[in-house]
């Protein structure tokens, strides 16, 4: 039987924990997406990656430890507000760009060029981001919420790089092809979207451990576990659900 809502929005951390994936979210895809970075690795040489990348992983962490601890229908309430936030932020994006910088200041004349080539990413661009986040999340905690029930809650780490290799995948696939396909080479393109899938996964691996502790943390401070049967899995609902198991 499903708690009433009273019981679900008296929960200690989810809010903090929302907030802290939309600041994520909107942080990588706002500082320094556009900039590539090098690194050199030994027998693997120079390596370039979107720098952006190297956060964005903190999104998918953050939705595993909501999918985990609350359910899906939370996790989904999560990502929906991370894709309000994105839509918001692109549409502020925009109108900046757009107004007419007076000409009275001198320091627009600095301003205004520095804001069009750090913000004024193609529309392409900001269109395959929103399309990959909204995909690849939801891809990420159908998944991990799948993978509890058929794990019967055991082997966390199974469902966290697992639910990350599909979310991250889908992800990766949707948005290099949306944002550059016919710019570059579908052979840059695959290189690119194989390097960041990687990267990304390897991401979730390293912080497994992390994972673990904080998903604990919660348990045991909320004083449930939620297992997503009878949930329904479609991404348009906010409706709260999910079978919430009493840990004290």
């Amino acid at each position: 039987m499903n708690p009433p809502a009273a019981t679900v929005r008296g929960f200690r951390y989810y809010d903090l924990l929302v907030g802290g994936m939309v600041a994520v979210l909107l942080c990588s895809n706002l500082i320094g997406p556009a900039k590539v970075g090098t690194v050199t690795l030994p027998l693997l040489g120079a390596l370039s990656f979107g720098v952006g990348n190297l956060f964005f992983p903190i999104s998918y962490i953050f939705g595993d430890v909501l999918t985990e601890v609350y359910g899906y229908s939370r996790a989904r309430r999560a990502i929906w507000a991370g894709f309000g936030g994105l839509l918001f932020a692109s549409f502020m994006t925009w109108v900046i760009l757009v107004m007419p910088p007076s000409p009275s200041e001198p320091y627009n004349a600095q301003l205004q060029p520095a804001l069009e080539v750090a913000f004024g990413t193609t529309w392409r661009i900001v269109l395959a981001s929103m399309i990959a986040y909204w995909i690849g999340d939801f891809a990420n905690s159908f998944v991990m919420a799948k993978m509890k029930l058929w794990t019967r809650g055991r082997w966390l780490w199974t469902r966290t790089i697992g639910s990350t290799m599909v979310g991250q995948g889908v992800d990766s696939l949707t948005f290099y092809p949306i944002a550059f396909a016919g710019i570059w080479e579908g052979e840059t393109i695959l290189k690119v979207v194989a390097f960041n899938w990687t990267m990304k996964v390897l991401v979730e691996v390293v912080f497994t451990p992390v994972t673990y502790a904080v998903v604990g943390f919660l348990k045991r401070r909320e004083g449930v576990d939620v297992y997503d049967r009878g949930t329904s899995f479609t991404p348009f609902s906010l409706r709260d659900e999910g079978e919430q198991r009493a840990l004290r």
